[in-house]
């Protein structure tokens, strides 16, 4: 009778183990065998972590093994069993693995495929067509979209945590890093015992130093202490968390009536404001998203405020940014001056203090969260709806969005919800953030998740006229790193143009993130289908970036850009595509490190080594 060597991996994670009855059948193009309980006697099967071997004989040839069956009975109670993948030795001494990397909860049954990757049309049985359907019906049950406040991108349709479907929960240990980190930040930050400070006036420059005394590492240490000067605002303006912001002036906004007369004492080329625009040399940064948001009222004791600001920067003679204008209202006017360096001291501070206010709340608000967190969560949701474990794509972008959902459903439970962090510390709290969501989805388009068209639209992308803008250089050489591997592994699957508009899970997925996420707006850009192989190669080159590399930059991260432990891939010219991938990030990091030599304020966050896979890794 034939005898086939069946491996079972069992994840490495907290209560990954389980004591349950595991049985296994077998589903060939011959016949369909007997359950088979996989169990060694004396021996504590399906521990963390364990990789156990089982033989198992059956009646009768299978054929080709289409199908691997594992079903889950209770021993005791009920156990969650995290299931990483099986290999199956056949009579032949073939090997042939199917990779799971899921939860099997409760009384439960998983039906694999084998690894390969497969587009619908190259699944001609009906039985694998059949697994192929099934899968996706169970999915779009378990994820739904919900409206989670009017004119947000769509998230998934849980009020909590708990109520997520098992498999992207946190892990039981990622859960625990959550709560650890976020109570490690409220420590470091002093949050709890300086909370008085948020609710109320601070008098003193000493306050802050208060409450980031605990802070240490060469960047913070030497912002806290130049963050005064002007140099160093505006390069945080291009290296700092929020770089996105800066963009060449081409020609003075009427809102902003900056003359020569005013600046003429920053001006170092013997040129009039205007000339200077015209060379290229003036830069500004508009925070117009902020104008009439309302500021925080969620404590009636204290007034908070807000700032919508305009912001004029130089480049000098030695091509470093400095401000030399700003502006604290969107309208002119007595009441809402021009402030310049030549002012006072403490008057010039205190509108780059406005600004770099007004800086922090459309990065925490916008940059990170809209931009990154809940754009991710959209690919993450349509590629559950829409693609089959067993979709080159799933398999390409699972890492990617990996937690994704969960770290944004803690967000909604614990941080941006009402009560949350934000209505204790910010000045959008109590719906502020709600208004700036709402009103920066008129400015999220496809084209300005592309990186290279999002640098180039800000006029930021000649690395001659601006050389110190280490964001844009190391963005574009990750940019390409993750095109080159994408339209690598696109050209695996897909031979044709006409294979990837025919293949209708993907522009369901496409179609997903455009209905759901983009709430179906035209002008968003983007795409509710993809007709060729390029442009599906830069569509995921967006999902991944924006995820991996853009998170990174604008939250500064911890499995890294490139690697990946779950192999959910088995094919030989994937696995060299990615191999050359990281060879390139290699490459990346070294080029980075060689620049950050002796410099006394390095920037490494796009430095490939630093960049994790998802938003929430």
């Amino acid at each position: 009778m034939p005898s086939y060597t069946v491996t079972v991996a069992t994840g490495s994670q907290w209560f990954a183990g389980t004591d349950d009855y595991i049985y296994l059948s077998l589903v060939g193009s011959a016949g369909c065998s007997e359950k088979h309980l996989l169990d060694k006697p004396f021996y504590n099967d399906f521990e963390r972590g364990a990789v156990d071997s089982y033989d198992v004989t059956v009646d009768e040839e299978l054929g080709d093994i289409q199908l691997v069956k594992i079903e889950k009975r209770k021993y005791w109670l009920h156990d969650d069993w995290y299931l990483k993948y099986i290999t199956l030795k056949t009579p032949c001494g073939d090997y042939i693995e199917f990779p799971c990397y899921r939860w099997i909860t409760g009384e439960g049954e998983i039906v694999l495929r084998d690894g390969r990757a497969k587009l619908a049309c190259d699944d001609q049985i009906h039985i694998l067509k059949q697994h192929r359907r099934k899968e996706l019906e169970t999915r779009q049950k378990q994820y739904r979209w919900m409206e989670w406040n009017p004119g947000f991108p769509l998230s998934i349709d849980a009020k909590y945590h708990k109520d997520l479907p098992r498999d992207i929960q946190f892990d039981s240990e990622k859960g625990v890093d959550f709560v650890l980190n976020y109570s490690k930040a409220m420590e470091n930050l002093f949050i709890n015992r300086f909370m008085h400070m948020f609710q109320s006036s601070w008098s003193d420059f000493a306050d802050f130093e208060k409450i980031f005394v605990k802070i240490s590492n060469t960047i913070s240490e030497r912002v806290m202490k130049h963050w005064q000067e002007d140099l160093m605002f505006g390069y945080q303006f291009l290296n700092g968390c929020n770089p996105v912001m800066i963009q060449r002036c081409t020609k003075l906004p009427e809102k902003f009536p900056v003359t020569t007369e005013m600046v003429e004492c920053s001006l170092e080329r013997n040129l009039t404001l205007e000339q200077e625009i015209e060379q290229g040399n003036i830069f500004i940064v508009d925070f117009e998203l902020l104008d009439g948001i309302d500021a925080n009222k969620t404590d009636p004791c204290t007034l908070q405020f807000l700032a919508a600001p305009i912001c004029l920067l130089y480049k000098n003679l030695a091509n470093k940014i400095v401000p030399i204008a700003i502006q604290l209202n969107q309208v002119p006017g007595d009441e809402n001056p021009i402030f310049l360096p030549s002012d006072a001291k403490y008057d010039w501070l205190l509108a780059k203090i406005w600004v770099r206010s007004s800086d922090f709340h459309v990065h925490q608000t916008i940059t990170h969260l809209l931009r990154t967190h809940l754009v991710s969560e959209v690919f993450g949701i349509a590629m559950y709806r829409q693609l089959p474990a067993v979709h080159p794509i799933f398999k390409l972008l699972v890492a990617h969005v990996r937690f994704t959902i969960a770290i944004n459903t803690k967000a909604r439970e614990q941080l941006i919800c009402e009560y949350g962090l934000f209505d204790k510390a910010n000045a959008t709290g109590g719906g502020g953030h709600v208004q700036m969501v709402q009103r920066a989805m008129q400015d999220l388009t496809y084209t300005s998740l592309c990186f290279p068209e999002a640098i180039k639209a800000r006029g930021m992308d000649s690395t001659e006229d601006i050389p110190y803008y280490f964001y844009r250089d190391d963005g574009l050489l990750v940019w390409e790193a993750i095109n080159t591997f994408t339209a690598e592994v696109v050209g695996i699957y897909y031979k044709s143009d006409q294979v990837v508009a025919e293949d209708q899970e993907l522009q369901d997925f496409v179609k997903d993130v455009y209905v759901y996420g983009m709430r179906g707006k035209k002008t968003s850009g983007f795409p509710k289908s993809i007709k060729t192989r390029e442009k599906l190669s830069e569509y995921l080159t967006v999902v991944i970036f924006t995820a991996s590399a853009q998170h990174a930059a604008v939250n500064f991260g911890q499995l890294f850009l490139g690697m990946y432990p779950e192999e959910h891939f088995i094919e030989k010219p994937v696995k060299e595509a990615m191999a050359r991938f990281r060879k390139n990030l290699a490459a990346i990091v070294s080029v980075i490190a060689e620049r950050n030599k002796n410099k006394k304020l390095p920037y490494y966050y796009l430095s490939p080594d630093r960049i994790p896979n998802s938003v929430a890794i």
